[in-house]
């Protein structure tokens, strides 16, 4: 296996990305993180307004809504969608599998959740950063014969990084 992980300072290209991944045969491998820029004075919106708890299906998430006013409609896209507080950076909104790691990992942050898909805690710090910065943080976890494809793809759609890790 091997996580390829692109960072994106434009949520536009973010959700790009993400349809394009899909577009190529990626479903179950795609999670993205970001810091959800819509808390209102200190208050989140109800997981009803938000989409739902962690773990809902893409089935169970309603498509096209702005989830959490981050990442608009990619949520609809991706399963395990949640919002999250992590200690340091504040509120963050996940999908895909990456969002499962975090919720089992917010003591440790976005670098405990990368910990687990084999990304090295240095590198998750730095990637951490970038969200608490308001970047958005791709990862595509996929066998070893896709991951250049995966690098491929993210780089077309603009990331500004991109890295993979075996």
């Amino acid at each position: 296996m091997a996580t390829v992980v692109g960072i994106f300072s434009d949520k536009q290209r973010a959700e790009g990305a993400v349809r394009a991944l899909r577009d190529r045969g990626f479903e179950k491998e795609i999670s993205i993180a970001a810091k959800d820029d819509k808390k209102e004075h200190g208050r989140g919106r109800s997981d009803m307004e938000t989409g739902g708890e962690m773990g809902m299906g893409m089935g169970e998430a309603r498509e096209g809504v702005t989830w959490g006013g981050t990442l608009g409609g990619v949520t609809g896209l991706l399963a395990g969608v949640g919002a999250l507080a992590i200690p340091g950076i504040g509120p963050i909104v996940a999908a895909g599998p990456l969002a499962a790691a975090l919720t089992g990992a917010v003591a440790g942050g976005v670098a405990g959740g990368l910990l687990d898909m084999g990304i090295p805690e240095q590198e998750g710090k730095r990637y951490e950063e970038d969200i608490k910065q308001g970047k958005v943080l791709a990862v595509v976890e996929t066998d070893q014969g896709k991951a250049h494809q995966a690098e491929e793809i993210l780089r077309s759609q603009g990331a500004d990084e991109v890295k993979m890790y075996q």
